[in-house]
């Protein structure tokens, strides 16, 4: 885990990582979904790193960051960890399962509706299909095999499984780029229907879950259960 005194008292954020910012300030994860940060799969990157790749302020980072009253957010890292699975599973799996199919319905309306349009989304409705797919049999190994070992405390290494659903996360996370630049960020046309704003409004909070539930797993979750964390936070 990395909630250690130095983070704590938000010093050295500059050389921190995006994922060790983000277990333990959770407000910073929506500052750095605004700054297009990613601190899920790209979490093992430094701040200042970071900062330098997309020509972002890192002084002003910093000091957003330090603004944050993380003394008063509820952190999931705070949770045991047969809680925070239950929330995972309630909080994200249940919902990408639930809206994901209205999100592959509006796409097709808007991909026949607006199919001469130039900035028609092309492809997005297969692509959110493939995304579900993938998601479902990801969330089904963790629920029915990962999951329960963690909770029963499982007396083999978890090391492989969990290396298997990081890479799989990493290609959800480039599903999610590819679904970004589909929709050209998720900019509605000047002349974009009801139904096109919907979509893409829905696109924008399934993006944000999926980056939260990322990073839950990847940088809160895992660690509990690799062998250097093992007897110590699970």
């Amino acid at each position: 885990m990395t909630s250690d005194k130095t983070i704590a008292g938000l010093d050295d954020l500059e050389t921190r990582t995006l994922g060790e910012i983000a277990v333990a300030l959770p407000g910073a994860t929506a500052l750095f979904r605004v700054a297009k940060l990613d601190y899920c799969c790209g979490g093992d990157m430094r701040l200042n790193e970071a900062a330098a790749a997309h020509a972002l302020d890192l002084d002003r980072l910093v000091a957003d960051l330090r603004g944050l009253r993380a003394e008063n957010v509820a952190s999931p890292a705070d949770l045991d960890s047969k809680t925070l699975i239950e929330t995972i599973v309630t909080r994200y799996h249940r919902v990408h399962s639930r809206e994901i199919p209205e999100l592959i319905t509006l796409a097709e309306r808007v991909e026949a509706v607006h199919r001469n349009h130039a900035d028609v989304p092309a492809g997005l409705a297969a692509l959110l299909k493939h995304m579900l797919g993938e998601l479902t049999m990801h969330m089904q190994k963790e629920e029915i095999v990962l999951f329960p070992q963690m909770i029963q405390g499982a007396t083999m290494p978890l090391e492989h499984p969990i290396a298997t659903m990081m890479e799989e996360h990493r290609e959800h996370g480039a599903e999610l780029e590819e679904v970004l630049r589909l929709t050209n960020d998720l900019r509605v046309p000047d002349d974009g229907c009801a139904t096109w704003r919907a979509l893409y409004s829905g696109i924008q909070k399934f993006a944000d879950d999926l980056m939260e539930h990322i990073h839950t797993e990847n940088n809160i979750l895992f660690p509990r259960f690799l062998p250097e964390q093992v007897g110590q936070t699970a």
